[in-house]
């Protein structure tokens, strides 16, 4: 029974690798999709997304079983809770991807339009973050995920400027109001993609050292 339970448990580690490898791969299609404005890339992110949804229901079930079955114990039952929270964090990373890449619908439309500095920058650390944080859990490295805590700031504050220069943008040229918008839907999506990504790094920490840090607890406590 042990060694048959150690084998789900990898198989459960396997696929939520899997599912992980095929968001993070999404994510960076969508982010090619509105810097190259490409449509054709927006479809292969919606398609691909369908996979991600069939891999979150089969990650869940197989939880399911072994909550049911098993009765896990101590660290066991923790790199199960973490995988329950880490599937479902990648889904919603996906359908933001979905978002992401949709913007390129309106992008077309204006294609002498200059993109905000602070979205290619929110781009490059959102995806920085959720490589680390990836790699976090696939090396079961504490180290790693904290790193990843420590950037979501930078990304809240380049969300703030954009909405800021957004609004300033629409007072002097309400002409170009349907792209502020949907720039301000892609920050905010990108904002998005960071905050789950740092809970996945949060719970990596919660499974390999038994520690909750979520909202920077830890940093309240010795504040």
């Amino acid at each position: 029974m042990d060694r048959h339970f150690q084998r789900e448990l990898e198989s459960l580690k396997t696929t939520l690798i899997k599912m992980a490898s095929i968001v993070e791969e999404n994510f960076a299609l969508a982010l090619r999709a509105v810097n190259e404005k490409n449509t054709e890339l927006t479809e292969r992110v919606i398609e691909t997304d369908k996979r991600i949804d069939q891999l979150e229901i089969e990650i869940d079930d197989a939880i399911i079983d072994l909550l049911a079955l098993q009765q896990p114990v101590a660290s066991d039952l923790r790199f199960i809770l973490a995988a329950l929270k880490i599937n479902n964090d990648l889904e919603r990373i996906g359908d933001h991807a979905v978002n992401i890449a949709e913007a390129t619908d309106v992008l077309i439309n204006y294609p002498d339009a200059i993109i905000l500095e602070e979205i290619p920058q929110m781009a490059n650390i959102a995806r920085a973050m959720l490589k680390d944080a990836l790699d976090s859990f696939i090396q079961e490295d504490p180290v790693k995920a904290r790193a990843v805590l420590t950037r979501d700031d930078q990304i809240d504050d380049l969300n703030r400027q954009v909405a800021r220069k957004i609004i300033e943008n629409v007072k002097c040229d309400t002409k170009l109001a349907e792209l502020e918008l949907e720039l301000a839907r892609v920050s905010r999506n990108l904002e998005r993609v960071a905050d789950l990504t740092t809970n996945i790094a949060e719970e990596v920490i919660f499974y390999i050292q038994a520690r909750i840090v979520k909202h920077h607890a830890e940093e309240k406590k010795t504040d």
